[in-house]
């Protein structure tokens, strides 16, 4: 079964019909089909700030159960794989590199709205050897 790993961009886009990624993150979760999901614990957090503050985050936990999203927490090996990969590349932010992590941890494809992140995730940045 095909993995996909959702970044907080692609999920906040999907539920909020005024977000810029609204249209193009229902095409793309729709069209996962039958693929498993996952999100990183950090991105699921993410995810939930601006619902929480609106007193609206029932959406988002709905999301989850509805399509059986995985959630994937932040264990000694992914801090490690997050950290070899900031230290590959200095400039990803810890955020980021523990979405990339967990979407590995799954072999998983990213499915991300920032394109460096995607760009990363499909060049396959060296592997912790921890």
């Amino acid at each position: 079964m095909e993995q996909v790993a959702l970044d907080a961009n692609v999920v906040i886009g999907f539920l909020d019909p005024g977000d810029a990624h609204h249209e193009d993150a229902r095409e793309a979760i729709l069209g996962c089909g039958r693929a498993a999901l996952s999100i990183a614990a950090s991105a699921y957090a993410d995810a939930l700030v601006r619902p929480l503050a609106r007193g609206c985050d029932a959406a988002v936990e709905a999301f989850v159960a509805d399509l059986g999203v995985e959630v994937v927490a932040l264990d000694r090996r992914l801090a490690r794989e997050a950290a070899a990969l900031r230290a590959a590349q200095p400039a990803l932010g810890l955020p980021d590199a523990m979405v990339l992590a967990a979407a590995r941890a799954r072999d998983a494809r990213l499915l991300t709205f920032d394109a460096r992140l995607a760009e990363l995730a499909e060049a396959g940045e060296p592997r912790s050897q921890g």
